[in-house]
């Protein structure tokens, strides 16, 4: 007899550096607090295309992936969430947006010191922005590959 399917939730989250400034978002949703730009991936849409995408939209700087933190599994009884929190910085000067939207309220370029002065949706937000800060381990992108990539093997001779 075949199995119901788990239904599964696919989310990017955004670490966006910039010296020694990250992007938040204040969200429209969450008591309007600060947060990481973040998203679900919409269907046929990479974890990586989903994080590029939700941080234009949330904060109207576009950015480049540098690297992958961690890939987040949680399953939740007959359903499950997928996490893929990315680093990333700005491809250029454009300034965070400072009008509301449907996405989010606005952004700001944030330092660690200046977090105190935010009311941020969760402890994590401070929590990986300052494992980003202090040099902590980005794994490279190559690592998250759509079903079916061949492999290759990079040994030495």
């Amino acid at each position: 007899m075949p199995r119901k399917p788990i239904d599964t939730w696919f989310f990017a989250l955004v670490v966006v550096r910039k010296g020694d400034r990250f992007l938040l978002v204040q969200e429209r949703k969450h008591g309007q607090r600060w947060y990481l730009p973040a998203g679900r991936a919409e269907p046929g849409e990479s974890l990586a295309e989903a994080a590029l995408r939700e941080t234009l939209e949330e904060t109207g700087v576009p950015v480049r992936l540098l690297g992958l933190l961690r890939l987040e599994h949680n399953p939740l009884g007959r359903e499950a969430r997928v996490r893929a929190i990315f680093v990333a910085e700005p491809m250029d000067d454009t300034p965070p947006k400072s009008w509301p939207d449907d996405e989010s309220l606005q952004a700001e370029w944030v330092t660690l010191p200046e977090l105190d002065d935010y009311e941020l949706r969760s402890d994590e937000v401070e929590t990986l922005l300052r494992y980003v800060a202090s040099g902590g381990a980005i794994h490279p992108l190559s690592v998250l590959q759509r079903e079916g990539t061949p492999l290759t093997a990079n040994r030495p001779a």
